[in-house]
């Protein structure tokens, strides 16, 4: 599902216009963006927990040239599955 597909959907769910839509839609986003990037947890109950976790530096070989690379250290985003949204992908 593309954004403009979940816009509809949430617009014909809610009876909201697709402009109001999209407004909230990228409000929320934005939002649950910075939460993260002050490496702060996001949790909806049933759904799941978006959260950071620190990736450290290393060496890391190039398939094909074995050419040897330096990846510096990160932050990379995680997402635990909900136990209701993992059961009703489970059911489905």
């Amino acid at each position: 599902m593309k954004k403009a597909e979940l816009i509809q959907a949430i617009s014909d769910k809610t009876g909201l216009s697709k402009k109001d839509t999209t407004a909230t839609i990228d409000a929320a986003l934005e939002v649950i963006e910075g939460a993260l990037v002050a490496k702060k947890t996001v949790s909806f109950i049933g759904f799941g927990t978006f959260s950071t976790a620190p990736r450290a530096a290393r060496s890391a070989r190039v398939p094909g040239t074995d050419k040897v690379v330096e990846v510096p250290a990160s932050t990379a985003v995680k997402f635990k599955v909900g136990k209701k949204l993992k059961e009703a992908v489970a059911n489905s």
